[in-house]
């Protein structure tokens, strides 16, 4: 083949699409060129749904779980929720602060985990790691467990299918996320939007009539709360745990930036952008969502029917969200309903940042080792699909496992994400320092400079973001540690250690495998032979077929070899070589204890004592079908011998593939003709297969 032969080859290869099942182009869409990778890229109005969902739905119930673990205190101790709420939204906004800074400093979309990694080591790097991958598996589940709660705040008789709607949603959003991210921001964006309306409009409206003297009073104002005498380092803990629990709020947030790489040009811009739109959006929403509750009385209990006196036990609780619309717009009105469905929708969709998140970050990870390569594939609509299907598998392990109880769930959150918030802020805190280190190193008058006067500036201003970003996600982890451990968290406490153990073992694998299989020059090519086996166990077409392929290839030597199980076999199958005149030689082995890998194993390496190390291409027969029970009726010995002869140094394996006439509903054909008909001159038509049917049906009935 010639260069322009080659290079017109090369451009109908590369225009062809691969042969996707119907069914999966009907589920996800038709496969997508790489080319096309830029047209999916998100711009700032779709990707703050996308990015921002979790964060922006976490104001749904972070003041929930704050004030249900504030009145286990009793109703006194709601007097603390506007200083503990002020210090959830101050936290919040430094830390939207410190990872603009980190978006600039590290545009490449490993955010902490890369920020850990090449400022304080492998191994924060891989906790870290660990810890942002077991946090997306909780968001997963914490979110889709809050919104099925909303659900069934509004829609009660759904209670007793919770479990059920959780994996059902979880299933859906896989579903959209794997037809890629542009489908996915235009599915839940609307619902995203619609959200942030609402409440704004509810939030308004709630403060509106505060103002005109009419406030809203919610439905559970008028619960006494039973409540138990408490000591004061009691309070002081309870304070910190309705703190921790606030700080939920705060997740999410790191996921802009381990996506940076999605955003259209300007990525860095369009990101921080976002990220800051994020931010200001959930600190509006949580404070006055919390001021709301705390003016129309929202009395929301962890145990309703021990805590809250009067409570009917047969009624599922209202979240505090449902609760809060009742009381401004009023119950069973449309604006209650409006605000429920994009509440329970939104909640649901936040699960949809963790789908965006744990693929890229598994995708960088693979990129350097410590994740399995597959995770780095891009599947047929460019995304990391492999990411997403394992995502959604653990996910809902986890919410079968905790029957998709948002309370004992949320005790397992935030851990992981605060773990990496603390490791990533030391670590721009390291990048920030060694910056201006390498400032002060520079001679007197290149510093004077104005780009590196405005270097210096950037470089002090984000030292001083990132460590109190770093103080304070420090002491938070503190506090959540303390508060959340015997309540559950001590699970996550082990998973972070393990998971970040096993990626290192897998780091080390590759390692070990990259020096192994490193070229080199003492690698000497050539061998002094070229032989063909061709494996048979009766003589029909399959067999046929490989013989032809292997003639086709003109090997110096070629031969069929049986593995006779008994005399009978050997006998029947040298007699039928006979009759049809096989023009290659055929040898028998015996193999009295029923094993066939083993003998032809034997067989090679005698050989090759007596003609030296040559190379043996072992040509071996396998059906193709269409149907999965078929798999099961046919034994796949050709795949198990294959397994074993692959462990022959020099031995390479071609096995040649027979399409069964149900492999049509699989590849859109059927048999094919009689391997060296057409190279024969003797041309193939359909209705020969037709003809021959025929004959055996005949000599059939004749024989009866």
């Amino acid at each position: 083949m010639n260069e322009s032969e080659a290079s017109e080859a090369s451009e109908v290869a590369s225009g062809a699409e691969p042969e996707t099942p119907i069914a999966k182009r009907i589920l996800l869409g038709d496969p997508l060129a790489t080319t096309n990778a830029d047209e999916h890229l998100l711009p700032k109005r779709m990707a703050l749904p996308i990015f921002a969902s979790d964060a922006l739905s976490s104001v749904a119930y972070g003041p929930q779980e704050m004030l249900m673990i504030l009145l286990t205190g009793g109703l006194a101790f709601l007097a603390f929720s506007p200083w503990i709420a002020a210090a959830v939204v101050l936290l919040l906004f430094v830390i939207v602060l410190s990872y603009r800074q980190l978006i600039k400093a590290y545009p490449s979309g490993g955010g902490d985990y890369e920020v850990a990694r090449k400022n304080l080591g492998e191994v924060p790097g891989v906790v870290v790691a660990a810890a942002l991958l077991v946090d997306y598996v909780l968001t997963v589940s914490v979110s889709v467990a809050s919104g099925v709660d909303n659900l069934i705040s509004a829609l009660p008789f759904l209670n007793n299918v919770r479990v059920e709607l959780a994996v059902a949603f979880v299933v859906l959003i896989v579903i959209v996320n794997l037809r890629g991210v542009r489908e996915a921001s235009r599915a839940f964006a609307i619902p995203t939007y619609v959200f942030i309306g609402s409440v704004l409009v509810m939030i308004v409206t709630g403060l509106v009539r505060i103002a005109l003297g009419h406030p809203p009073v919610a439905e559970s104002a008028q619960y006494a709360v039973h409540s138990q005498s408490i000591t004061q380092a009691a309070v002081i803990l309870l304070i910190l745990r309705a703190f921790s629990s606030g700080c939920s709020a705060l997740t999410g947030i790191e996921a802009v930036s381990n996506g940076v790489q999605a955003f259209r040009k300007p990525k860095i811009r369009n990101a921080q952008t976002t990220l800051a739109l994020m931010g200001t959006i959930a600190i509006v929403l949580f404070a006055g969502l919390t001021t709301l509750a705390l003016v129309s009385g929202v009395h929301y209990a962890e145990n309703p029917c021990t805590e809250l006196i009067g409570w009917n036990c047969n009624n599922p609780q209202p979240s505090l969200m449902a609760q809060v619309a009742a009381a401004t717009f009023g119950m069973n009105s449309i604006p209650f309903f409006i605000i429920q469905a994009a509440t329970a929708v939104v909640l649901l969709l936040a699960a949809n940042t963790a789908f965006n998140g744990f693929p890229l970050l598994g995708a960088v990870l693979a990129r350097d080792g410590y994740a399995p390569k597959s995770l780095n594939t891009r599947g047929d609509r460019l995304v990391y699909s492999n990411g997403m299907i394992i995502l959604g598998i653990v996910a809902i392990g986890v919410l079968v496992i905790y029957q998709a109880n948002l309370t004992n769930l949320i005790q397992l959150y935030i851990i992981g994400v605060f773990v990496s918030f603390t490791l990533g802020q030391c670590g721009m805190i390291r990048h920030w320092i060694r910056g201006l280190r390498e400032l002060k190193a520079m001679p007197a008058d290149e510093r004077r400079t104005r780009e590196n006067r405005q270097t210096a500036f950037g470089n002090r201003k984000g030292l001083v973001i990132n460590s109190v970003g770093a103080t304070m996600t420090i002491i938070v982890l503190i506090i959540v540690t303390i508060t959340k451990f015997t309540h559950g968290a001590w699970l996550v406490f082990i998973m972070i250690p393990l998971l970040s153990f096993l990626m290192m073992g897998v780091y080390r694998y590759y390692r070990d495998v990259e020096h192994e299989i490193r070229m080199d020059d003492t690698i000497h090519f050539g061998s002094s032979g070229d032989i063909a086996i061709v494996l048979v166990n009766k003589l029909q077409k399959p067999v046929v077929k490989a013989i032809d392929y292997a003639l086709a290839a003109q090997h110096q030597e070629a031969f069929a070899l049986h593995v006779a199980v008994s005399p009978e076999d050997a006998e029947h199958v040298e007699k039928e070589w006979a009759e049809h005149d096989i023009p290659m030689q055929l040898v028998t082995i015996a193999s009295p204890f029923r094993s066939y890998a083993a003998p032809v194993i034997k067989f090679i390496e005698h050989y090759r004592e007596k003609h030296g190390p040559s190379v043996v291409t072992v040509y071996l027969p396998q059906y193709i079908v269409g149907h999965w029970w078929e798999t099961i009726l046919h034994n796949r010995r050709s795949r198990r011998i294959a397994q074993q002869l692959m462990l022959v140094h020099g031995v390479t394996i071609t096995l040649v593939p027979w399409l069964l006439d149900s492999s049509e509903l699989v590849y859109g054909r059927r048999s094919r003709p009689l391997p060296g008909q057409e190279r024969a001159g003797r041309p193939y038509s359909p209705e020969q297969d037709q003809v021959a049917e025929k004959y055996v049906n005949e000599t059939a009935q004749e024989a009866k």
